[in-house]
C-alpha cells in the first residue's frame, strides 16, 4: 500500500471527477468531466493514480447500473457505490450540479461518511430487470 491515497467521487450522464487527496486539509478539487465511458475512466483514473496513490472511488447508483462498479472491480480498484437518497444534504442547499456532486462524494468518502449499497451480481441485476 502506497504512503498517499486519494478519493475520487464520480457523478455520471457525462462523468464529473474530483478528488479529495488522503490528507483533510487539503481542500478537494475538481478534476473534469469525461465521457461516460469505461476507457476515459480507465485514462482519468490511470493520470490520477500516476504518482502511485490508492485511488478510493465512489459513486451514485444511477442509469449506468453496476458497468462502473463491476469495471473498477475487475481491474482490481476499490469502490463503492452509494445510493442518491442516503446523501445528506444541507436544508437549504438546493443547486445540484454533477461538479458539486462529485466534490461532495470525494469529501465524505474521505471522511467515512458514505454507506455502500449492496451490488448485485449479474444474474441478479438480470433477474430485477424482468
Amino acid at each position: 500500500m502506497s504512503a498517499r491515497m486519494k478519493f475520487i467521487g464520480l457523478h455520471q450522464d457525462t462523468i464529473a471527477v474530483a478528488v479529495a487527496d488522503g490528507d483533510v486539509s487539503r481542500e478537494v478539487r475538481y478534476f473534469g468531466t469525461i465521457e461516460n465511458r469505461l476507457e476515459a475512466l480507465e485514462a482519468a483514473l490511470k493520470k490520477l493514480g500516476q504518482d502511485g496513490s490508492d485511488l478510493q472511488v465512489c459513486y451514485e447508483s444511477g442509469p449506468c447500473s453496476f458497468v462502473i462498479y463491476r469495471y473498477l472491480k475487475k481491474v482490481g480498484s476499490a469502490c463503492k457505490v452509494v445510493s442518491p437518497s442516503s446523501m445528506p444534504r444541507r436544508v437549504n442547499d438546493r443547486v445540484k450540479t454533477d461538479r458539486r456532486d462529485a466534490q461532495t462524494l470525494a469529501r465524505l468518502l474521505r471522511a467515512g461518511e458514505l454507506v455502500a449499497v449492496w451490488v448485485p451480481d449479474e444474474a441478479h441485476e438480470a433477474i430485477r430487470d424482468v
